[in-house]
């Protein structure tokens, strides 16, 4: 228990993050319908730029994930943790400002740009930073209470939205953004960082400040062949029966799962004119039905 309790900043900065995150979901869909369609309940338009939002940001989270995990292992789970905690508070911030379809569609923009990095990176570095800090026979029981932390903040997070308005309901998210991201600098330890490694990402002469011109292009060179590249990715899927099956269940189920928050909500808002209150009180009895089963 002693590796474990070690890992409670890291546990409350999850939370954080992940309460900031989720509590705008119920909320969201309202605010998109307001923004491009005002006064109604249907409005293709918005379920196609939901889809074309969610593609484009599945199609980059695939590109920029093996890099993020390539980064931290040279310079530390925490050093990237804080970029996508501290990017995700920019969009909250615009519809914390305003909600207009101007406002909106900044947010939209801002998103898909931000979220290509932020999707699932801070999950996959805080697996990763429990990996380096938690003995193997231990991972297990602290990765269940990783995803458990994570199923708590996603009820109390739509709990919360419940009694907020839609305003404060933005306001309320990134002000706790912005809490993950100081708590997270503040008491989160720094986790191992790998010396060792065969093919640093930078070359150690890159920093000495005066370099030969002839040596330069092969310093950059260097840096580039260090990026995980396409054919890289397709190598390690390669590399293990056991990872591919994986990732490919991973992928399946994902598919399945985003595809149905993204429709469901818009014919939930369509057939029963459902509000970000009711969509809360959904979303309630799932997370909790989910807390449940993974106690």
């Amino acid at each position: 228990m002693g590796k474990l309790s070690g890992l409670r900043h890291l546990f409350m900065t999850l939370f954080l993050h992940n309460f900031a995150s989720f509590m705008v979901i119920p909320a969201i869909t309202d605010v998109t319908m307001a923004a491009l369609c005002p006064g109604r309940d249907e409005c293709s338009l918005a379920i196609y730029i939901s889809g074309f939002q969610q593609a484009i940001i599945g199609l980059g989270s695939f590109v920029m994930m093996p890099l993020v995990g390539n980064l931290s292992d040279k310079y530390g789970r925490k050093a990237l943790l804080t970029v996508p905690i501290t990017l995700t508070i920019f969009p909250l911030a615009i519809l914390a400002y305003s909600r207009t379809r101007s406002f909106f569609y900044a947010y939209y923009i801002l998103k898909i740009l931000t979220a290509m990095f932020c999707e699932g990176s801070v999950h996959c570095l805080s697996l990763a930073y429990v990996a380096d800090n938690v003995p193997e026979g231990r991972r297990a029981s602290a990765f269940g209470i990783l995803s458990g932390i994570g199923s708590c903040a996603f009820v109390c997070g739509t709990l919360s939205t419940r009694f907020l308005s839609t305003a404060s309901t933005f306001q309320v998210s990134t002000a706790m953004a912005m809490l993950s991201a100081v708590y997270m600098r503040v008491f989160l330890p720094d986790s191992i960082i790998n010396d060792n490694l065969s093919t640093p990402i930078i070359s150690e002469g890159k920093s000495d400040g005066v370099a030969n011109q002839n040596e330069e292009p092969d310093k950059k060179m260097q840096v580039f062949k260090t990026m995980p590249s396409m054919e890289d990715m397709l190598a390690l899927l390669k590399s293990s029966l056991t990872f591919s099956q994986a990732a490919i269940v991973s992928f399946f189920s994902n598919l399945a799962d985003v595809g149905l928050h993204a429709s469901l909500l818009y014919y939930l808002k369509a057939r029963f004119h459902f509000n970000k209150d009711q969509f809360a009180d959904l979303m309630v009895i799932t997370g909790v039905a989910g807390t449940i089963s993974q106690a």
